[in-house]
């Protein structure tokens, strides 16, 4: 699990349509960077150093699990993308964008490339009084002093005016979604996928426990003698633990996210027992699952065979490397099956052959937008 901190972020705008251009920067920073928490009234403020246009200047709080450095950098990508060209000029300029990092957390770093707690914001009441707006009990790692303390010692006594407009929160997925079950075949990622889904968006992840399962190892040796067993003290495992985990509300998540549905007991018992075992596994299953939560949304995590193998041999699990690409198959046919069968649910399917998301953000983004703007 990757470690989620908060930063604050100071952003102006003195070139353009001012107002678009905060909300394309927060809408950005919502895409790449993390949650954003708060933001600040818009103020309007005259230039400060230079003779230019009133900048219109705003202070975010993001939740983050990206470092320093990488935060830099992707707001800088994110400055020279809404059209900043002069970030290194020496002195002043006017600019359609200006981000800058103020506090990260507690820390307090001194590298070439960035400095934190930004060195001027002591300096700047349009820094201090939006950041006082949404952070006035957050305390100067360097000052020793809380925001609204460092606000009424500052020396810049320039006119500052808050405006009505204001900037309005990219879509998080938890506006959208309670409870979103990744699903996929062997392989497919899904929990890579959920688990990152958590990080970012600080949802309660619910995981499934096959590693504990005394079952699984057996079966894959000899699937005709433990198939029963397995898919047993899988449904009752399943069964147990959604019941138990969906319904504790915890507070200090926004939504739940699982990668496993208990359905996927029903399809993988029905390829591996027999006739007779199946008819009364299906009258058990049938019980148990009246009793669980159904998700907000269902995501199919579709991948090629050849790509499945490929990532079975690579994560390097013993039990897993006999597992062959006819037996793959059968299970890519029971769930095209499930989805067709199950109109009721809300399933998005995404095929991630040859997306590597848990390594290439852009890959990842790209998975997260098809869920915020997926319609049924």
């Amino acid at each position: 699990m990757k470690i989620v901190r908060t930063t604050y972020i100071s952003i102006g705008s003195n070139e353009g349509d001012k107002i678009l251009n905060l909300q394309n920067s927060v809408d950005m920073i919502g895409e790449v960077v993390g949650l954003i928490c708060q933001i600040s009234p818009i103020y309007k403020t005259k230039s400060w150093g230079f003779d230019s246009d009133d900048f219109y200047n705003i202070c975010l709080e993001i939740s983050t699990n990206l470092s320093p450095e990488k935060l830099l950098t992707t707001v800088l990508t994110i400055e020279k993308e809404l059209g900043r060209k002069n970030k290194d000029i020496a002195g002043y300029a006017k600019r359609p964008i200006d981000i800058d990092i103020l506090l990260f957390d507690d820390e307090i770093i001194f590298s070439p490339e960035l400095m934190v707690p930004h060195p001027t914001m002591l300096q700047r009441n349009f820094v201090l009084v939006p950041l006082n707006d949404i952070a006035p009990n957050f305390r100067h790692p360097i000052a020793k002093q809380i925001i609204s303390i460092c606000l009424q010692h500052c020396e810049d006594k320039g006119n500052i005016l808050k405006l009505e407009a204001t900037i309005k929160k990219p879509i998080s997925l938890h506006n959208i979604y309670d409870y979103i079950a990744i699903e996929g075949n062997i392989g497919a990622g899904k929990t890579t996928l959920a688990k990152m889904i958590g990080d970012d968006f600080n949802a309660k992840t619910v995981l499934e426990r096959f590693v504990d399962n005394p079952f699984l190892s057996k079966y894959y040796k000899d699937m005709n003698r433990y198939a029963f067993p397995l898919e047993m003290s899988f449904l009752v495992d399943r069964h147990s633990q959604l019941k138990e985990e969906l319904v504790q509300f915890d507070l200090f998540k926004n939504f739940i996210v699982s990668d496993y549905y208990i359905f996927k007991s029903l399809l993988f018992s029905k390829i591996s027992l027999q006739t007779a075992e199946f008819a009364l596994y299906r009258k058990i299953f049938d019980i148990m699952y009246s009793e669980i939560r159904k998700p907000d949304l269902y995501i199919y995590l579709h991948r090629s065979t050849t790509d499945l193998i490929a990532n079975i041999k690579k994560r390097g699990r013993d039990y897993e490397q006999n597992i062959t690409p006819e037996y793959l198959e059968q299970i890519q046919e029971g769930y095209t099956s499930f989805k067709m069968s199950n109109t009721a649910l809300n399933i998005l399917t995404i095929d991630v052959t040859n997306l590597d998301f848990a390594n290439n953000r852009e890959d990842y983004l790209a998975i997260i937008k098809k869920i915020k703007t997926f319609s049924r």
